[in-house]
């Protein structure tokens, strides 16, 4: 028998077994809270994720408790009542996305808080990014769909939050088996370094710092520093280093402590002409109007 006259019929397909499919988007947000803010609570019949990118929170679910600080994320299950206040006089960050998922797996998640690492907090960035380019931002309710959307952006949305619940699932069960964790050292290394990278930025925020001056510091070549720090972050050194003190500004905007001269001066800015200048050039808003924005929700 040649090629050409094979049965097809003799081909098997394998259906692939999913853990878990999420089946709409009810609402996804990131906020950007004042130091007082409270949220008095609710309850609906779907699932909901909030996850701390700055500042700390003191989450009520029915009758539990939850203080969750940087990098935390907690689950709301159907009908569960929830709410949250910004603790410590600290203006927090979160994303908060809500979703229909009837998969057993979900069970997992429910009444759980998890701390997230560089990949699952990676994936919850792309999650966003997404997000921006599928739908209106700032986001709304409902959703309204872009014109000028990507081919693909809600899939990808889709895929990106399947695989960030099937990551937590997973690490779930590693951490309750036998076998240790396998890791390749190269990997955590390239992982280690880019955080103390990170962390010598976020150290030295009222700096002018250099790419020259980083790679000496951690005695890495420039092109591999660079290439090493895009890879795991999508920025370059010098954008992320911007954009730490964007974030940090609007934080204390928000936390409403120190004017927009002091401001400037704790962030390395040589004037606060200078800083008013780079922060509408990343927000498209000055601080002022910032300040604003953030007071109307309070």
């Amino acid at each position: 028998m040649t090629i050409s006259e094979t049965n097809t019929t003799e081909y098997q397909r394998t259906h692939l077994r999913m853990s878990l499919v999420i089946q709409k988007v009810i609402t996804m947000h990131y906020f950007e809270f004042g130091k007082d803010y409270s949220f008095n609570g609710e309850k609906h019949d779907f699932w909901e994720f909030l996850y701390v990118d700055r500042g700390e929170v003191e989450v009520h679910a029915d009758a539990q408790r939850y203080l969750l600080k940087q990098g935390s994320i907690i689950f709301h299950k159907p009908n569960e009542f929830h709410s949250f206040y910004a603790t410590k006089g600290k203006a927090p960050n979160l994303i908060v996305m809500t979703f229909d998922c009837h998969s057993k797996a979900m069970q997992f998640f429910e009444q759980k808080v998890l701390h997230l690492e560089d990949e699952e907090r990676n994936l919850l960035a792309q999650i966003v990014r997404e997000g921006q380019q599928a739908f209106e931002f700032p986001f709304g309710h409902p959703l309204v769909r872009r014109q000028d959307a990507p081919v693909g952006s809600e899939q990808m949305i889709q895929s990106y939050l399947e695989i960030l619940l099937v990551r937590l699932l997973r690490k779930s069960a590693q951490a309750e088996s036998d076998t240790p964790l396998s890791t390749v050292a190269k990997e955590k290394s390239v992982h280690d370094l880019t955080s103390k990278v990170m962390s010598y930025m976020e150290a030295h925020i009222d700096a002018h710092l250099t790419l020259n001056e980083i790679s000496q510091v951690f005695c890495v070549g420039k092109t591999q520093l660079k290439e090493l720090f895009k890879k795991h972050t999508n920025y370059t050194l010098m954008e992320y280093f911007a954009k730490l003190k964007i974030d940090q500004a609007k934080i204390l905007i928000r936390e409403e402590t120190y004017n927009f001269t002091e401001i400037s001066r704790q962030l390395g800015f040589s004037s606060v002409h200078y800083f008013s200048k780079a922060f509408k050039k990343a927000t498209l808003m000055s601080p002022s109007e910032y300040a604003r924005t953030v007071k109307s929700r309070m």
